[in-house]
Order: structure tokens, then sequence, then C-alpha cells
């Protein structure tokens, strides 16, 4: 129990992911909002998209390389190769695209273990680029039509974890969506956190494969309120409505705290009965999140 409200004693698979912190400055935190938001969409889960990306959270200008105002963001993908197509492509349409905007490498990383950006981006300028070295890190700068783009060389990454989550079983609707946007709420209070899905809730929960061939994954509908009675539900009687988040952090540490301060947030919530996790009998991935061990740990 938790707050009073019951927590299943199952875990959460998370799973291995490569991850990279973008920093995106520009003259004022609207434009930079403006490009984070346009740079990480489309990017809810890699079964679809090209990475899993969000805004980690905004940054005044003295946290930025340039003094000014801007947003960190964060992408995962499940090979470095993958991330390095995804971050480039997103900043070549998103950021370089962005009026005042300016590109930043966010992260040391592991040794040897970066992707190129600016590298990538500079045949831009077509032949009216210009690199520059300033305390060890390379920078290209590209001719633009209100000036010009500035993107650090290369970017770090480290090995993060995907696929954090846990479930919402509520009374109503209203309520369990409540305790959802709370829970939402808390995990961005977190650094090193992103809820890559819309407004970091999760409506759709899915299951592994399907009754269509080629299908990857389809309506989790043991937790489908209307399909109670045809299915085999594992829905109490009382529940209505559920509510998945899903997350990536840059370490399992990060995931375990973003879960726990999360269940704490929702289960604080009237019309909460339940919290459970997605797992697959292991098969999913390595990182298994216990949710009663969380409880143990905190009391």
């Amino acid at each position: 129990m938790l707050n009073s409200v019951a927590v299943e004693d199952t875990f959460a698979e998370a799973f291995p992911m490569t991850a990279t912190r973008v920093l995106v400055t520009a003259e004022t935190i609207g434009w930079a909002r403006i490009a984070g938001q346009t740079a990480t969409g489309y990017a809810a889960s890699v079964i679809g998209c090209d990475a899993e990306a969000g805004i980690e959270r905004e940054l005044s200008p003295s946290e930025t390389p340039d003094g000014r105002p801007g947003v960190s963001l964060l992408f995962f993908g499940f090979s470095r190769d993958a991330l390095q197509k995804a971050v480039v492509n997103r900043v070549a349409q998103c950021v370089l695209t962005c009026a005042t905007t300016a590109c930043f490498n966010g992260l040391e990383g592991d040794l040897g273990k970066t992707i190129r950006v600016g590298g990538t981006l500079r045949y831009f300028g077509d032949g009216r680029q210009i690199s520059k070295l300033l305390n060890g890190k390379r920078y290209w700068r590209m001719p633009t039509m209100d000036g010009e783009f500035l993107c650090e060389d290369v970017f770090g990454t480290v090995k993060g974890v995907g696929g954090g989550n846990f479930l919402i079983l509520g009374e109503t609707q209203a309520q369990t969506l409540a305790a959802a946007e709370a829970a939402v709420d808390a995990i961005r209070r977190l650094p090193g956190v992103i809820l890559p899905f819309p407004g970091g809730v999760v409506r759709s929960g899915s299951k592994v494969g399907s009754k269509y061939k080629g299908l990857k994954a389809s309506t989790n509908d043991a937790y489908c309120p209307t399909l109670r009675g045809v299915v085999a539900s594992a829905l109490p009687e009382d529940v209505n409505a559920v509510y998945e988040l899903v997350f990536d952090g840059l370490d399992l540490a990060t995931v375990e705290r973003a879960t726990w301060e999360g269940m704490l947030a929702a289960t604080r919530c009237p019309g909460v009965k339940q919290i459970t996790a997605g797992n697959y009998g292991g098969k999913l991935g390595p990182h298994h999140i216990h949710l009663s061990k969380l409880i143990r740990g905190a009391s």
C-alpha cells in the first residue's frame, strides 16, 4: 500500500537505450521553446518513431554556453547510429530553421561514444561555413538569412534507460487523469528524465504482438474498461479508467526515482484505486523496477 492505495507486487521492465542531451538557445525563451517543442515532436516511441525525445527543462541565461535563454532536450535511440541520424535530422529541420537559435552539446558522455551533429550539418553552409576551436571544442558557424547558426561539432552519449512505466487505475476518467497529471508534474521536476508521450500520459497502453500478422503491438485489452466481460480483464470492478506513464532516463537510478515520485504523487489523488506496471515476463528488458521494493526502500 502507498497512501492507502493498493500497489501490485510487480515490476516494470525497462531496457537500455543510447541517450544524448541537446541544448538549444535563442534570443528569447519563446523562440527556444518553439525550437525545442518542434525538435521533440513525433517522438513518443521508437516502435513507430525515429527516437524518443522530450524537453527536459528550460534554462536561464546563466546556464547556457552563450548566455542566452534556452531549453535542454533529451533524445533516446536503440543505437548510436540511429540516434545520430535522428538528432541530425531533427536539428536540421527544427532548430537550424528556427529564428535566432544555436545548438550545443549538453552531455560529457561516455569516452569515445559521440555523435556528430554540427560536423554533419556544416555542409548547409555550401562552403561558406567556418570552423572554430574554443577550449578544445569545435563549433561550426553556418550563414543564415538572420545572421548565422552556431552548432557544436560532436555531442556526447551515454547508455540510458528507456521504458520506465507504471499504470494508474482509477474510479473515473476525470479522477484518473488528474492523478496522471500530478504524477507527470512530479516527474518533470527531476533532472535527466523525460516523458515522451503527449502530455506525459498514455491512454493507449499496449501489449506485445497482435492477432494481425506483422503488427508489433496492440491494445492492452486486459486494462480496457469497455472490454470487461469480453476478455480476461485485470481491472477491479470499481475501476473505469487507466492511464500509463512512460519515461526515459539517463541512468537506472533516475528512472527508479521517477517511478517512486510519480507513484507518490498519483496515490495522493482521490479516486485512485491501484498502481501497477507493465511487464512482459522479464523478456522485454533487463532492468526490472519492482514497485514494492521502491516502497520498502522509502519507508
